[in-house]
């Protein structure tokens, strides 16, 4: 059974031992319990309660420093996603409550509807290194996932809640923001983890908006974002120059069109000017 079967395991008998933090996951335990605490605190489902308790996926749940007070939770009912073999057996010998809720494979590869056929939450201390990745699969089932309360690289969390006008403002900001709602609940030092990370780390809650539809092509919108922030530092008429061309050709325009089209003022702009409503009319544009 490979680790990436992802399948619900158990496992008895096993000696109990502390799990050594491997590089190449980018694991960085999370040791403060407070800080445990706040992030299963975070999270919130509407309506979810001991009757109707709330479906919610914990990824990469570790040595279940987190997992011990979603447990206990009545309002939740909670299945965790781990890829390390050595975290799976751990958890299944400290915590008997993860028997037959616990999965054994990686979340980018798990196939979500197969376990979640209806709405479920997210949450969890995100690896650095996937954590984009993570992201845009969560956008992949936005329609099934109404909220989300995770830690990750300060950075990026600071990336994904900003507002446009700044240098950190880019893909992630517009795609998740176009979605959901962005809080940024507090910052975590390094010395809250073992092994410490050399940057800081930041909880973050995303919370579905009531966005049902974008008003244009969702692929292409995706598009216009990644390529205008691909070459964040040119105007949007230099990074956007395939996608224009494309349209050119496909409706037939002669150049003095093609001078026309571009004399819009949005072309003139940087990426990072653009809200999602504005990428959104640009969309439209290029369609």
């Amino acid at each position: 059974m490979g680790r990436n079967a992802c399948i619900p395991i158990q496992r008895n008998n096993m000696m109990s031992t502390q799990v050594r933090a491997k590089k190449a996951l980018g694991q960085h335990f999370l040791t403060d319990l407070s800080v445990a605490q706040k992030i299963a605190e975070s999270l919130q489902p509407e309506g979810a309660c001991a009757e109707r308790p709330a479906e919610v996926l914990e990824i990469g749940p570790g040595m279940g420093v987190l997992s011990q007070y979603l447990m206990e939770r009545e309002d939740l009912s909670l299945k965790m996603i781990e890829i390390d073999r050595e975290s799976v057996d751990y958890l299944l010998v400290n915590f008997p409550k993860a028997n037959g809720s616990l999965i054994e494979g990686d979340f980018l590869k798990m196939n979500l509807k197969h376990f979640f056929p209806g709405i479920f939450n997210v949450i969890g201390n995100f690896p650095y290194n996937i954590s984009s990745q993570i992201f845009f699969k969560i956008l992949d089932h936005k329609d099934q996932i109404p909220q989300v309360v995770c830690m990750i690289q300060k950075e990026v969390a600071e990336r994904i809640a900003e507002k446009p006008g700044t240098k950190v403002y880019g893909i992630l900001s517009v795609l998740l923001q176009a979605w959901y709602d962005i809080e940024y609940i507090l910052t975590v030092g390094e010395g809250a983890f073992n092994p410490p990370p050399k940057v800081k780390s930041a909880v973050i809650r995303l919370k579905r908006n009531s966005r049902t539809d974008l008003g244009c092509d969702e692929a292409l919108f995706k598009s216009v974002v990644k390529t205008g922030f691909n070459q964040r530092r040119k105007t949007l008429r230099n990074s956007l120059k395939p996608l224009v061309r494309e349209k050119a050709e496909r409706e037939g325009w002669s150049e003095e069109q093609l001078t026309e089209f571009l004399a819009d003022p949005v072309f003139q702009l940087r990426p990072e000017r653009l809200s999602v409503e504005d990428f959104i009319d640009l969309t439209l544009k290029l369609a």
